[in-house]
């Protein structure tokens, strides 16, 4: 990969790591609601998810996509109906009271809830199409391969966990119960925004 097309590259994958999407408005509710530590397993399974999405699909996972494109479509709807849900998940959190066990309750997503994810993230998928068409050369195919790889863990943990701690800092200011519902109904309903490119597409 030439020095020009890594710093492409870079930029396309800063612009879309740390621009609100499904992924860090998540985050930062996760932040808020449960705090930093409860949430890394969410950062974790994010930006190891994602990684791996990356190098399944360079290595050919694609090509099952462009012979079978109702796949494609299967997954985007259900995404949108999986992001739906948890929307409403988001919506209706609070923060886990000091005095009782919150084992029983929903809790922060864990690892593989957030690595499966990915899977069905309609702009995850955006990010992964224009990281293997626009920037991965052929004629160095496997070390770009893993330079994007590398590069998506790098730049997916630093911007998972800006926006973790983002949402952690929002804890000393909302400190009220109806404060953190409101603001946690703010980001369901920005979660259902983040959709309205997918029924563009549709």
């Amino acid at each position: 990969m030439s020095n020009s097309l890594l710093f492409a590259f870079v930029v396309f994958a800063v612009v879309m790591f740390f621009t609100p999407g499904p992924n860090n408005i998540m985050l930062l509710s996760s932040g808020l609601t449960y705090g930093f530590r409860r949430t890394v397993p969410h950062i974790v399974g994010i930006t190891v998810g994602f990684a791996f999405m990356v190098g399944a699909v360079g290595v050919g996972l694609g090509a099952v996509f462009i012979a079978y494109p109702v796949l494609q479509t299967i997954l985007k709807y259900g995404g949108v109906a999986y992001l739906v849900y948890l929307a409403a998940v988001i919506a209706m959190a609070e923060p886990p009271s000091a005095d009782k066990d919150d084992k029983g309750g929903r809790g922060p997503m864990t690892f593989w809830g957030a690595a499966m994810f990915q899977w069905i993230n309609a702009k995850g998928w955006v990010m992964v199409i224009g990281t293997i068409t626009a920037y991965a050369a052929i004629a160095a195919f496997p070390w770009n391969i893993a330079i994007q790889v590398g590069l998506s863990l790098i730049l997916g943990t630093v911007s998972c966990i800006v926006w973790a701690l983002f949402g952690t800092a929002l804890r000393p200011i909302l400190t009220s119960p109806r404060a953190i519902r409101a603001f946690n109904v703010v980001m369901a309903i920005l979660l259902l925004a983040s959709l309205y490119p997918v029924f563009m597409d549709a």
